[in-house]
C-alpha cells in the first residue's frame, strides 16, 4: 500500500508527531465546525478538523509524547476528548476512545493540498453571524453546509448584560467558565486618551476594533487556521485583571521576549495576547481578546460592539505563504461582506 507521511508541530514544539496515511484515502475531507463547544474551547470563530482513517494513529517523535506533553479536556467519562499542548495551549485534536479514532487539527501541518481539503461548514446554526458568512467558497469550490436534523445545532442566545453602573457590558467566557469577564463600551477616559483611543472603531465611537488574523504564530498556538481579535484596554475589564493575568484559570505562555499569551488551563481556550508595545505608560495596556469567546446576543461577530477591519484581513501576506487559496477566499469574503453591510471597506492600523 502506498502511503504518505506528514508531520505536525505546535508553536513551542512540545507536540511533534507524524501521521502515515494511505494515499488511497487522500485528500481527507476537512470540516469547519462552528458549534459553541468548539468556539469556546478554542477562542476562535470556528475550528478546522479532519477525521483520519481509523487505523491511523499519531506517532510521536521523542521527546514528545501524548502522555507527557498534552492535556486532556474530557468530553465523556472515558479517556475521550480534546488534547492540547500543556505548554503553549495549542489544540492537537479530538480522540474517541470508544471508536479508537482521531480527528486532528489541520493547522499544525505544513499545507499540502493533496492531504486535506477544506470543503464543509458544520453546525452553522449554532453560530449566527459567524465566520461562515465570510467563507462561502474556497477558490472555485463551494463550501457545503451541514446541520443536524434533531435541532441540536440551534443556538443558545446569550442574555444582554449590564454592569453595576447600569451600562451595557459584553461578556467573554471560555467553555468551562474558568475565565469570564466583561467589557464596557469605550469610555470618555479612553476616547480622550491619545493611545487607547486608537483601538476604538474609526466609524462608531461606541464600538471596538476587531480583525481577522492570518499569522503563523497564532495558527500554531491556537491550532486553528483563522484567528480573530477584539482590541481593548485591560483596565476596563471586570472583574479587574492586572498585567500578571492572575484571573480564574488563566495560564501564561511567553511566546517571545516581551510577548505574553494566555489560555484557560482547563479547557485550553486562547484568551489574551499582550506585548510590551501595547502600552505607552503604566495602566493603559491594550490586550487582544479572542473573539471566539464573545457572548453577544446578536451573534458570534458581536456586530453591535465591533467594527471589523474589512479592507484586508490582518497579516495577509503570512497567510498567503501558508495557504493562499484559503486566505485569498476569506479576504474576498470579508471584503464583500464589508461592502454590503458597512457600505465601505473599513481600514485601520493594527498597532
Amino acid at each position: 500500500m502506498t502511503t504518505k507521511t506528514i508531520t505536525a508541530q505546535c508553536y513551542c514544539k512540545s507536540i511533534h508527531y507524524t501521521l502515515t496515511l494511505p494515499v488511497s484515502a487522500l485528500p481527507i475531507s476537512t470540516h469547519l465546525c462552528h458549534c459553541s463547544r468548539c468556539r469556546y474551547t478554542h477562542g476562535t470563530l470556528c475550528i478546522f478538523h479532519a477525521e483520519i482513517p481509523g487505523d491511523v494513529h499519531p506517532r510521536f517523535i521523542a521527546p514528545s509524547s501524548l502522555e507527557k506533553f498534552t492535556t486532556l479536556y474530557p468530553s465523556s467519562e472515558d479517556n475521550s476528548g480534546l488534547h492540547f499542548c500543556s505548554t503553549c495551549g495549542c489544540h492537537m485534536g479530538d480522540y474517541s476512545e470508544r471508536e479508537d479514532k482521531w480527528v486532528v487539527a489541520t493547522a499544525l501541518f505544513s499545507k499540502d493540498e493533496s492531504v486535506f481539503i477544506f470543503n464543509e461548514h458544520i453546525f452553522t446554526k449554532s453560530s449566527p453571524a459567524g465566520l461562515q458568512d465570510w467563507l462561502p467558497k474556497i477558490g472555485d469550490r463551494e463550501m457545503k453546509v451541514w446541520n443536524p436534523d434533531d435541532g441540536s445545532a440551534e443556538p443558545t442566545i446569550p442574555e444582554a448584560e449590564v454592569g453595576a453602573n447600569g451600562e451595557e457590558r459584553l461578556r467573554a467566557q471560555c467553555h468551562c467558565g474558568g475565565v469570564s469577564f466583561t467589557l464596557p463600551r469605550p469610555t470618555k477616559e479612553v476616547l480622550d486618551d491619545d493611545w487607547m483611543s486608537k483601538f476604538v472603531s474609526p466609524v462608531d465611537k461606541a464600538k471596538w476594533k476587531c480583525c481577522i488574523d492570518a499569522c503563523n504564530d497564532c495558527r500554531l498556538i491556537s491550532g486553528v487556521e483563522i484567528n480573530a481579535w477584539l482590541f481593548a484596554p485591560l483596565m476596563l475589564l471586570e472583574p479587574k485583571i492586572d498585567l500578571d493575568f492572575k484571573h480564574g484559570t488563566l495560564k501564561l505562555y511567553v511566546s517571545s521576549p516581551g510577548t505574553t499569551r494566555t489560555f484557560c488551563d482547563v479547557c485550553r481556550a486562547t484568551v489574551f495576547f499582550w506585548c510590551e508595545e501595547r502600552q505607552t505608560k503604566p495602566g493603559n495596556n491594550i490586550v487582544d481578546i479572542s473573539a471566539g469567546l464573545l457572548r453577544a446576543p446578536e451573534g458570534v461577530r458581536a456586530d453591535n460592539w465591533t467594527t471589523w477591519r474589512t479592507y484586508e484581513i490582518g497579516w495577509l501576506e503570512a497567510g498567503y505563504k501558508y495557504d493562499k487559496e484559503l486566505y485569498e477566499s476569506l479576504n474576498e469574503g470579508v471584503q464583500k461582506w464589508g461592502a454590503e453591510t458597512q457600505g465601505q471597506l473599513v481600514d485601520f492600523k493594527i498597532d
